[in-house]
Order: structure tokens, then sequence, then C-alpha cells
């Protein structure tokens, strides 16, 4: 017995790896800082926790329909309505568990040896090795700081062949925070409307998390002549504080949903019922806190990025939201560490501050674009104070 072909295309994913590696020391009693994980340090609100006990008091614990129950769903439309402007039927929704989930569904429902997807860099791990699972091919788009990590039109055009199937855009980005304006979304648009073989995955998971006065939009929004070849993908994850809770969804032309359907059917059959529940709450609740979250994201996203800029050898982006940071450390690269080791790229950076400074953040090589490093901001104030200043002693002591 070996493992399949389709399994030997694919690697472990290297942000949970960092976060297993961090429990690892924390169940030995290191005092490390995991800035690798993204997920939020927010509970997940009272009103959502309430209304999975009531569905478990009232009985609401068995099989759902495999892509959702239609409450979950009608909710999900409404949504899409109240916040992107975005008109969808209930045979139009597909809920699954978790973002992860929907991509996977999606692209593995589609992609046929040959086909391939082009993929802006830096970019979300997952999306290359999906790509590769299903039998295709991923094509990287490079999008570097120049650009402000954002895809531009000339470089998607050119990315673009008779074997293009699909193109992801992920805003605000994991792992940048780059997040697309409306006008540089009809931008893009206007590219991919000169390639009709060519469908849209929109990422729009960080939609809620934005800062600084800018305005999210998605590209089936702002560019309506898309909208048919266009799968909006959301979920309960980051702005609600439910990782846990593995609710994902989507939006998008009914044949795709029912194929999706079809291949969820054989692999988990329905999301959590108890978790569905609570994405009703969710999704139709007070959206207030939101805002208050936002307000203190912000706070920390200022906080890291001043503390990183102030450190020679890093320079880093102001991002428009998420709550990821993704610095450059081209001017780290080559400098010996007091045992003599020399930071040949950011692989070896980061491996040096969890082991000296004990702060563990994830190389920019996952993400398809070096030398450089994510770090989330996703935790508390002091904690963050604290690894920015580990990471300052670690820097200066570089020769």
């Amino acid at each position: 017995m070996k493992t399949s072909a389709a399994l030997d295309r694919i690697s472990p994913s290297p942000t949970l790896a960092v976060t297993a590696r961090v429990a690892e020391l924390k169940r030995s009693g290191v005092d490390v800082i995991g800035l690798g994980a993204g997920e939020p340090d927010f509970e997940t609100p009272d009103f959502i926790k309430d209304a999975a006990i009531r569905a478990i008091r009232d009985g609401q614990t068995r099989y759902t329909v495999v892509d959702g129950t239609q409450v979950l769903k009608e909710a999900i439309v409404a949504k899409f309505q109240r916040d992107n402007g975005l008109a969808y039927a209930t045979n139009q929704i597909s809920v699954n568990v978790g973002g992860k989930h929907t991509l996977f569904n999606a692209l593995v429902a589609t992609i046929d040896a040959g086909d391939e997807v082009v993929i802006p860099a830096p970019y979300w791990v997952s999306y290359p090795d999906i790509v590769q699972f299903a039998g295709g091919t991923p094509v990287i788009a490079k999008a570097g700081a120049e650009q402000n990590y954002k895809l531009s039109p000339e470089a998607l055009d050119a990315a673009i062949t008779p074997r293009t199937k699909w193109v992801i855009l992920n805003s605000p980005s994991n792992p940048t925070g780059a997040a697309y304006s409306a006008d540089e979304l009809k931008a893009l648009g206007a590219v991919l409307a000169r390639h009709p073989h060519v469908w849209i995955l929109a990422d729009d998971m960080y939609e809620h998390i934005v800062y600084d006065d800018f305005r999210f939009a998605t590209i089936a929004e702002v560019c309506p002549d898309l909208y048919d070849r266009t799968l909006t993908v959301n979920g309960c994850s980051k702005a609600y504080s439910m990782t846990g809770w593995r609710i994902g969804f989507a939006g998008g032309a009914p044949w795709l949903i029912k194929a999706m359907a079809k291949l969820q059917s054989q692999s988990t059959s329905n999301p959590c019922s108890v978790a569905q529940a609570a994405a009703v709450a969710a999704l139709t609740g007070d959206q207030s806190f939101l805002a208050e979250r936002n307000a203190a994201f912000k706070t920390r996203r200022d906080l890291v990025v001043d503390a990183l800029n102030a450190i020679p050898g890093i320079t880093c982006p102001r991002p428009e939201g998420a709550f990821y940071v993704y610095p450059s450390v081209a001017g780290l690269i080559g400098k010996t560490t007091l045992k003599g080791v020399t930071i040949a790229d950011d692989e070896a950076f980061v491996t040096y501050l969890l082991d000296e400074a004990r702060v563990a953040a994830v190389q920019g090589a996952a993400f398809g674009l070096s030398p450089a490093m994510r770090i989330s901001y996703a935790t508390s104030d002091a904690l963050l104070t604290e690894a920015c200043a580990r990471i300052a002693e670690a820097c200066a002591a570089l020769r």
C-alpha cells in the first residue's frame, strides 16, 4: 500500500505546522509568542453561543440537507443582498465545513488535468495545493510590494491562457492584508471581460475586517457582467470569531452549486447542524460588535507596523484589512547569528526568531513571495508589544 498520486501532489499546511509547533513548545513550558495562526483571539459572541445551545436543546442534532439548511441559506441570501448588493436564490447558495472546504469543493468539482488557475502571489497557502490535488496547474502571478501586493491588470492578462479555468482573488488578503478598491476590481474585471472562458473565485473571508474608511467591494458587485461566472466565497470564521465552528458558504451559478453539493455528498455530508444554527444567528443578529473589534484590530495593526518599521532591515507596509502584516526581511538576509549561522532565506529567519526570540511567524516562501514573513496580530496589545521587542532584539544581534 502507498499513498495516492493526488496526495503526493500536496504538502501539509505550513501555517498549521507553525501553530502545532507553538502548541508543542507551550506544552513543554517554553515562553513562546505565537504570531502564526490566522485566528481572532476574541470569543464567539454570546448571542451566537446561545443560539447553538438552544439548537441543541431543541433537538437540532440530526442530519440536514447536504449543503445547508433552508433557513441558513435564506440568511446567507439576505447577507449577500445587505452587504454586497448581490441577489442570489437559495439554489445558488452552498454551505460547507469552513471556507477551505468551500474552495476545495469548487475547485475539485471543476478542474480537469491540464486546467490552469491564476493565483496572485503572495497567496494563501492552500490555493496552489488544492489546485494540484485536483490535477490542475497553479499559474502564479506576482503581486509584490511595489504593486501594494495587488494583482495588476497587465499581470492578470499575461497569466491567462486558453487553458485558464479560474482566477482567485482574495481581498482583504491572507497573508498581506491588502484589499482591492472598487476601481481596482473594475480594472481587473475589464481584463476578465475579454476572456469569457475564465471563472472568478472571490475569496471574501475577511470582508468585515477593514480599516481607515476603506470600503469593501467584491468583483460580482462592481462588475455585474461577471456575476454569472463568479463564485463569491465567505464564511463565519474570521469576522464572527467562529473558526472552530467550521461554516463557510458561497453564492454562484446553480449548476456549480449543484456540482459542489454532489461532491460534498460523498465526503463530509452536511456541516454540523448546531454550527449552522449558530451561523444563522451570526448573520441575522446585531452586527455592531464588528466595528468595535475592528477598532481593536486597527490599534494592533498600527502598533505592529510602527514597531517593525523601526527595526533596521525590516520594511512593513500598512495593510487595508484582515489581521496580518507581511513585512519584507530582505535587509536581514545574509547576516549571521551569534552562533555563526547565516540567515540564508526567510525560512532561516523565522527559524531563528523561534529558536532565539521565542516568537513564531510564517516564512514568506510558504505564501509564494520571499524574502518576507507573515505575522498575525490577532492577539493582545501586550503580547504584540513583547513580541516586537523580542524581534527587535533578535535582529539587533545579527551581524
